[in-house]
């Protein structure tokens, strides 16, 4: 069999490989919106007026003004508003519930007489306020409890035991979070409730946040505590119970964050030191009254001798001097 040269052979058709083809960049235009005369058709227009961003609600927020108490006005028809005041409050427009809770923090500071009637729904929206998601209407709502426990101190207790235990409940909440801004706004509300409010019931309420799971909550109970007690006079305390507030504080002195232990030392300091000036004062009275059994002694013996001594006309003389010497 002949064999043929290899450098002969024609070389076998090799498929061709497709070529890429390139990809070529689309430029981006921006849409406008076509005038009616240019049949419905979108182009770019420099000389078209640009429309306006729609404001997030972020930044809507940012903008909610934070008054404060002193810098309040009075308001405006003061008796239509706080007969709407409430409805306001529970408004689904979270910016509607901003301006309704400072209207009820004007009505506490300039118009308290109007907002007494209400007290007890008031206090239980501003409650549902707390529970809010929205920085700024939470920030609000705690503010609005400051302006309310400073002008209805004495009130707000009694009003409804049910409003003030709930909302005692989210200000410790509050005050335990870790937003700062909305933690700092609570502990202002708390320490105006310790100053305004009398410190027995407010004790007693706060006696069993002691116990509480959370460790924070536990600490702003203690100091609220703490606060109370330094306000309490000897009297006032025993009617707590001198050795239920000492366990108290004992209990307390072992809790695991520094700010419940700091309070706890602050209520035995204020406990000792009102029990030290009970003894005082009974020492004090008790010195007095020696005193005074003395001077009687002294006076019958002077009474005595005078009578023994002189005659009746003379010892009264005598006794004239005596008695004009002695300071009156």
């Amino acid at each position: 069999m002949a064999l043929r040269a290899l450098d002969n052979t024609l070389p076998a058709a090799v498929s061709e490989r497709p070529k890429k083809s390139a990809k070529l960049s689309t430029p981006t235009v921006t849409a406008v919106a076509a005038s009616p005369g240019e049949g419905g058709k979108k182009r770019n227009d420099e000389n078209a007026v640009p429309k306006a961003k729609s404001t997030s609600p972020a930044a809507v927020e940012q903008a909610v003004e934070y008054v404060r108490s002193e810098d309040l006005q009075p308001v405006a028809g003061p008796k239509a508003r706080a007969a709407g005041l409430v409805a306001e409050i529970d408004s689904k427009d979270w910016v509607k519930v901003c301006e309704a809770l400072n209207d009820a923090r004007r009505l506490a500071i300039h118009h308290p007489a109007l907002l007494t009637p209400i007290l007890e729904k008031v206090v239980l929206a501003m409650v549902k306020t707390m529970k809010n998601p929205r920085s700024a209407v939470l920030k609000t709502s705690v503010m609005a409890c400051t302006d309310v426990f400073n002008a209805f101190g004495n009130l707000i207790s009694s009003a409804s035991a049910d409003a003030f235990d709930k909302l005692l409940l989210q200000l410790l909440l509050k005050a335990s979070q870790d937003k700062r801004f909305v933690a700092e706004e609570a502990e202002k509300a708390m320490r105006a409730m310790a100053t305004s409010m009398p410190p027995l019931p407010l004790l007693k309420k706060l006696k069993s946040y002691v116990h509480h799971a959370n460790l924070r909550v536990r600490a702003k109970a203690a100091v609220a505590m703490a606060h109370c007690a330094a306000r309490m006079d000897i009297e006032t305390m025993k009617e707590f119970g001198l050795s239920a507030l000492l366990q108290v504080s004992a209990e307390l002195l072992n809790d695991r964050l520094p700010e419940a232990r700091e309070a706890a030392r602050s209520m035995v300091s204020s406990t000792h030191s009102a029990f030290c000036k009970e003894a005082a004062a009974k020492e004090k009275e008790k010195e007095k009254e020696q005193q005074e059994e003395g001077e009687s002694a002294v006076a019958a013996a002077w009474e005595s001798l005078c009578a023994l001594s002189l005659s009746p006309i003379s010892a009264l003389a005598v006794a004239k001097i005596v008695s004009q010497s002695q300071p009156q």
